[in-house]
């Protein structure tokens, strides 16, 4: 068991979502609530995220099968959709990406709960991460890869929780300058990821 590969995909999740650049929004969303309200917040949250990846992850193929979209396809498609959020991530637009103009112009006291929406999708589970995650899904077959994978999305999720539930020291010390240059930093991987997620799509199909 190669568990690079694992190490591989936890990476490629904390480039796609940039959960540290998203934690200056979490903070500013939740700023109004009390301290044990922000720690349910963030803990709904996070919980979300996890279960919104597990089912990408065990049932993405059988969507894409019923809609007869082959893996490959699915691949070049989520691969654009990466880079396209990487480029957006590149120039500093943080979370942007990932609202359209509805949610974006809604107030956010309208919502019961902000931590499943739109916090866990679309700001943090978008197209991208579960795109990447249905990917990576359809290359696991053994009951124990299953499990790993499982757990590196667990492991996922538990990073997100502490970083929203220390999201006001993390932000303090970080401040706007330096979780720019984190999201660029992410931006760049996320887009070499996104290079090759296209390029792998392209090779399974023929075209080089």
């Amino acid at each position: 068991m190669d568990l690079a590969v694992y190490l591989q995909f936890f990476i490629g999740l904390i480039a796609l979502v940039n959960p540290i650049g998203v934690v200056p929004i979490f903070y500013s969303m939740t700023a109004d609530l009390t301290k044990e309200q922000q720690n349910r917040t963030s803990l709904v949250t996070c919980f979300s995220i996890v279960v919104i990846l597990l089912v990408s992850f065990f049932f993405g193929n059988f969507i894409l099968n019923a809609f007869k979209i082959s893996i490959d396809s699915f691949r070049i498609a989520g691969g654009a959709v990466v880079i396209i959020i990487a480029l957006t991530m590149i120039n500093g637009k943080i979370g942007e990406h990932k609202i359209n103009k509805e949610e974006k112009n809604e107030n956010l006291e309208d919502y019961n709960n902000i931590a499943v929406v739109p916090l866990a999708t679309p700001i943090l589970a978008g197209p991208g991460s579960i795109s990447a995650t249905i990917v990576f899904g359809s290359s696991q077959h053994l009951a124990v890869e299953y499990l790993y994978s499982a757990i590196t999305i667990a492991m996922f999720g538990l990073t997100c929780y502490i970083l929203f539930r220390y999201s006001e020291p993390v932000i303090k010390k970080l401040g706007k300058t330096g979780s720019n240059v984190i999201t660029r930093i992410m931006g760049l991987l996320l887009m070499s990821l996104g290079v090759e997620i296209i390029t792998t799509g392209l090779r399974n199909i023929g075209v080089f």
